[in-house]
C-alpha cells in the first residue's frame, strides 16, 4: 500500500461521526509508537510533520520511516505537512512525496490568506495532493507558531464559505478556543461549539480540523513535575469536548503536546530511577511504549476511529 490522501478518510469520518488522529512525528520512536497503536486498533492514520521536525529529522529520513511504517502496518497512512507558512515550503513537501499539506495563512489579512492558500491549492491539486487551510488564529506556542492571547481570533463563520469557495481547500482548520502548547486554559475550559455548529450549517459535509487539541494528560505532567519539571497550571482540552467535536464536523484532530509530555515524562522517570544507565534503548524503549499507550487511548476513547480500516 502506498501513501494516501485524507479525502476518503474524511468522508468516512464525517459520515461516521468520528475523527482521524493527526499525530506529530519527530523521530523513529515516536513514529513507531504511533503506528503500532494504530495497527493494533485498526485505525486510519495521519502522520504530520512540522517545518521544525522536517529540519531536525531530515526530509529523506522521515519519508523512509513512513514508508517502513506502511510496510509494517499495512494501514492507510496520509503524510501531512503541519503549519506550512510559505508556498515554497508546501511545494517542497509536495514534490518530496507528502500527500497532504497545510498552508497556514492565518497571520495574513483575509484577502492575502486567500491568495496564498489558492496558490498552494492550485499547485497541490495538479499533483494529486490535498490542502488544509486555516481561518482564525489559535493562541499558544508550537515550534515556529507563536501567537499571543491578544492576537488570537475566533474563526468568523460568515467568512468560511467565501474562503473555501475562493481557495478550493479540501479541509479547514478553525479557531474555537483550543490553543497550542500545554497551557491552554487559565480557568474552566471552554470551546465555542456555537461557532462549530454555525460553520457546519454553512459548509455541510465539509471536513473541519482542530489544532491545539492535546488534553495535556495530568499523569505525565505530574511525573515531569516530580522529577524536576516546572509546569504548574498546565491544562489542556477535556477529552469529552474533543469527542463532541469529533461527532460533529471535525474530521481531523491534531495531537502533539500529549506525545511530547509522555515521551519526556517517561525518560525523566527512567533516569531518576536509573541514573547510571546510558544505553539509549533502555530509555527510548519505555518512551516509545508510552507514546503507543497515549495514541491507543486517543484513538479509542477520544477520536472513535478504531476499527475503521
Amino acid at each position: 500500500m502506498a501513501l494516501v490522501t485524507s479525502t476518503e478518510m474524511f468522508k468516512k469520518a464525517y459520515e461516521g461521526g468520528y475523527a482521524i488522529g493527526a499525530f506529530n512525528v519527530n523521530n523513529m520512536e515516536i513514529l513507531q509508537g504511533i503506528t503500532e497503536a494504530a495497527k493494533e486498533t485498526k485505525a486510519p492514520l495521519i502522520l504530520q510533520v512540522s517545518a521544525g521536525a522536517r529540519k531536525y529529522a531530515n526530509h529523506t529520513y522521515l519519508i523512509k520511516l513512513v514508508e517502513a511504517a506502511i510496510i509494517e502496518t499495512g494501514l492507510p497512512i496520509c503524510l501531512h505537512l503541519d503549519h506550512g507558512d510559505t508556498f515554497e515550503l508546501c511545494k517542497s513537501c509536495i514534490d518530496g512525496g507528502f500527500t497532504s499539506v497545510m498552508i497556514d495563512g492565518s497571520h495574513h489579512s483575509f484577502e492575502d490568506n486567500i491568495k496564498l492558500t489558492k496558490q498552494v491549492v492550485e499547485y497541490a491539486h495538479d499533483k494529486g495532493v490535498v490542502v488544509e487551510g486555516e481561518l482564525g488564529r489559535l493562541a499558544g506556542i508550537e515550534d515556529a507558531v507563536n501567537v499571543s492571547e491578544k492576537d488570537a481570533a475566533f474563526t468568523d463563520p460568515d467568512q468560511v464559505v467565501e474562503f473555501v469557495e475562493r481557495t478550493g481547500v479540501d479541509s479547514l482548520a478553525i479557531a474555537i478556543g483550543t490553543s497550542h502548547g500545554a497551557f491552554k486554559f487559565k480557568g474552566e475550559a471552554k470551546l465555542r461549539f456555537d461557532i462549530l455548529e454555525d460553520i457546519q450549517k454553512k459548509l455541510p459535509g465539509f471536513p473541519i480540523v482542530l489544532h491545539g487539541a492535546s488534553s495535556v494528560m495530568p499523569e505525565y505532567v505530574e511525573i515531569i513535575n516530580k522529577f524536576g519539571g516546572d509546569m504548574p497550571g498546565a491544562k489542556g482540552v477535556p477529552e469529552d469536548m474533543l469527542r463532541k467535536a469529533a461527532s460533529m464536523a471535525v474530521c481531523k484532530i491534531n495531537i502533539d503536546s500529549d506525545l511530547r509530555l509522555a515521551l519526556t515524562a517517561t525518560i525523566r522517570k527512567y533516569f531518576a530511577e536509573n541514573p547510571s544507565h546510558f544505553d539509549p534503548r533502555q530509555y527510548l524503549g519505555p518512551a516509545r511504549q508510552a507514546i503507543k499507550d497515549v495514541v491507543k487511548h486517543k484513538i479509542i476513547n477520544v477520536l472513535g476511529c478504531n476499527d475503521k480500516v
